[in-house]
């Protein structure tokens, strides 16, 4: 008895409906039109549009929908920008675009007004850290059709803390300060250091901890998480 060679079932199951140049030209033609598509959203992407999507409520998924509120407390927390996709640096995976394509075909319909969350450095730089993306919905809800790259540090809510306002950065650097002062050992500018030199030597540390920040900021012109969130300058980092 001969083995059954499987390659050969599919294809006598294939002869059945449909013959060789037939379905040449059907997946040439699902090429075509998928390649258009592709293009159509690529352009959509890159240019600029404000219309908000109508969708289908009945085939939302209720973990998506996000009010613009919600997405600038997360963006402040975790320093990060939410803008059009016109001003996205990275590169849009086939993920992105598959997802965006299979959304359109459940409600019928082609989205646009794309808006992205994602770090400073992507909207300047070509690299992949977590870019989540969103189309509107009216009403300041957005839903989110795509997340993609790597997660976010698990630290970075802490490391960002600091930028979040100004009175998060004079607290940071009174804290530094405070520090700095305990990690000077003691009889290192008098024999008997007493409480008012540990006063002068923390107030020469809250100085030149804050000219650093201050050097640092102006210097690289960075900004609190709250001015940055929707900023469409390359400046605000």
């Amino acid at each position: 008895m001969k083995r059954t060679n499987i390659h050969h079932k599919l294809l006598q199951q294939r002869g059945k409906k449909v013959d060789g140049e037939q379905l040449l030209q059907q997946v040439k033609d699902f090429l075509e039109q998928d390649t258009l598509k592709d293009n159509r959203i690529i352009d959509c992407l890159d240019g600029e549009s404000n219309s908000n999507n109508i969708l289908d409520f009945d085939k939302l998924s209720s973990e998506r929908i996000f009010h613009e509120n919600d997405i600038k407390n997360v963006c402040i927390t975790y320093r990060l920008r939410f803008l059009e996709t016109r001003y996205f640096k990275g590169k849009f995976p086939q993920e992105v675009l598959s997802e965006i394509k299979q959304l359109e075909q459940a409600h019928n319909t082609q989205l646009s007004g794309f808006k992205i969350i994602a770090p400073s450095k992507l909207f300047r730089l070509e690299k992949a850290d977590d870019p989540v993306l969103f189309v509107p919905m009216g009403n300041r809800y957005y839903y989110m059709v795509h997340k993609w790259g790597n997660d976010l540090h698990p630290l970075r809510k802490w490391m960002m803390w600091p930028f979040k306002s100004l009175e998060n950065l004079i607290f940071a650097i009174l804290l530094s300060s405070v520090v700095a002062t305990m990690l000077v050992p003691d009889g290192l500018f008098t024999k008997h250091q007493d409480f008012s030199q540990d006063i002068m030597v923390f107030f020469f540390m809250f100085k030149s901890i804050a000219a650093i920040v201050l050097f640092y900021g102006f210097a690289l012109g960075k900004n609190f998480n709250t001015a940055i969130w929707q900023s469409r300058y390359d400046k605000a980092q």
